[in-house]
C-alpha cells in the first residue's frame, strides 16, 4: 500500500489551466473517486499520477519519493481506460498474460498461470480464456481490460470511467466486484467517473474537483451530508438536491441566500401547501414532483402512496443546508 501525494501541481494546455495548484493525498489502501463536470481536471489528474503527462510545476510522490521524472513503467502503475485496450489478435489468456511477461517483472510461467486463472475466475471469464478478444461482447472485453490491470501488483491502479460504456446490469455487477477486489487486496485505487452511484457505492474517499482545484475531500457520507459549498452539494445525490431561495421557508439564518434540501429531507403532513405535479413510482420508493411557491422540487415518499397528480400536500424542511452569497455552506 502506497500513499500518493500531489503537491501544488499545475498543468496548462493552450493557455488554460487544467490543474491549478492542485494538492491531493491518496491514502495507501484507499479507493479514491474523483468527481466533477467535464473540464474539472479529473482525467488530467489521473494522467499526472500515471506519468503520461508531466506537471508544469509541482511534484508527485509515491511513498514519499518523487516520481515527477519517472516514466509510467518506472512508476509501476496499472491503468484501465473507458475504451477497451486489448490486443485483438490475441486470446483472452494472452491478453491477461501480456503485462506479466515484461522483462522488468521476471514472473515465472507458474506464477503467470496462477494469476491469470485466479483473475479470470474472479471476473467470471474463465470459460473465455481461449477466445480471441474480437469474439467477446463489450462487457466481456471490459472485464478482460480490467483483468489485465488486476493481474499485476502495481503501486496504484488508475481507472478512467471503465464502466461507462457498459449496460446498467453489468455496471452494477462490476461495481460490486471492483469494490470487493480493492477491499480484499488492500490495493490503492484512483478512479474517475461522472456516475454518482459509482462514487457513493465504491469510494472510501471522494475528491470533488472544480476548474482544476480540489474543493472537498472526504468520505462519501461526509460530502453528501456536510458539503462545504453548494457546488459540492450538487455533485452527489440522485435526484439532485433542491436549491431554493433561503426565505422560501421561515427560519433561515443570517447571511443565508439559498437553502438546499435533499429529497429525503422534505417531510410531509405538516407545513405549507405544495401541488403534486407528477408521481414517479420506482418500486422501492416513490418520487413526488411538486410545485411549491412556483418552484419545482422533488421529494420521496412511501412506495405505496396513493397520491396523484393534482393533489395537495403539506411539506416542511428537515435537516436543511444553508448557503451564503458565495455558495459556501453556513454552519
Amino acid at each position: 500500500m502506497v500513499d500518493v501525494v500531489l503537491e501544488n501541481v499545475t498543468k496548462t494546455f493552450a493557455g488554460h489551466a487544467a490543474l491549478d495548484n492542485l494538492s491531493l493525498t491518496i491514502p495507501g489502501g484507499s479507493f479514491v473517486v474523483l468527481l466533477g463536470p467535464t473540464g474539472a481536471g479529473k482525467t488530467t489528474t489521473l494522467r499526472m499520477v500515471s506519468g503520461l503527462d508531466k506537471p508544469d510545476s509541482g511534484d508527485i510522490f509515491f511513498a514519499g519519493r518523487s516520481v515527477r521524472d519517472l516514466t509510467p513503467a518506472e512508476r509501476n502503475v496499472a491503468m484501465v481506460f473507458q475504451q477497451y485496450s486489448l490486443y485483438p489478435h490475441l486470446t483472452v489468456r494472452q491478453n491477461l498474460e501480456f503485462p506479466l511477461k515484461s522483462p522488468l517483472l521476471r514472473t515465472s510461467k507458474a506464477d503467470i498461470d496462477r494469476k491469470v486463472n485466479s483473475i479470470a475466475e474472479m471476473l467470471q471469464i474463465s470459460h473465455k480464456l481461449d477466445n480471441k478478444a474480437t469474439n467477446l461482447s463489450g462487457g466481456e472485453m471490459q472485464r478482460v481490460s480490467i483483468g489485465r490491470a488486476l493481474v499485476r501488483n502495481p503501486q496504484i491502479y488508475l481507472m478512467d470511467e471503465p464502466l461507462s460504456s457498459l449496460d446498467a446490469k453489468l455496471r452494477a455487477d462490476l461495481r460490486i466486484e471492483l469494490k470487493s477486489i480493492q477491499a480484499n487486496s488492500g490495493a490503492t485505487l484512483l478512479y474517475v467517473t461522472h456516475d454518482q452511484i459509482e462514487a457513493m457505492t465504491m469510494a472510501t474517499h471522494i475528491g470533488v474537483l472544480h476548474e482544476g482545484r480540489l474543493v472537498q475531500f472526504g468520505s462519501p457520507r461526509e460530502i453528501y451530508e456536510r458539503p462545504v459549498s453548494l457546488y459540492t452539494a450538487t455533485r452527489l445525490g440522485q435526484p439532485r438536491i433542491n436549491v431554493l431561495a433561503a426565505d422560501t421557508f421561515p427560519g433561515s439564518p443570517p447571511g443565508a441566500v439559498n437553502i438546499g434540501l435533499r429529497p429525503e429531507h422534505i417531510t410531509q403532513g405538516e407545513g405549507q401547501e405544495a401541488l403534486v405535479k407528477r408521481v414517479e413510482h420506482l418500486g422501492d420508493q416513490t418520487r413526488l414532483h411538486l410545485v411549491f411557491k412556483k418552484n419545482d422540487i422533488v421529494t420521496v415518499t412511501n412506495a405505496h402512496t396513493r397520491l396523484k397528480s393534482g393533489d395537495i400536500v403539506k411539506i416542511q424542511p428537515d435537516k436543511p443546508l444553508y448557503f451564503d452569497a458565495d455558495g459556501m455552506r453556513l454552519g
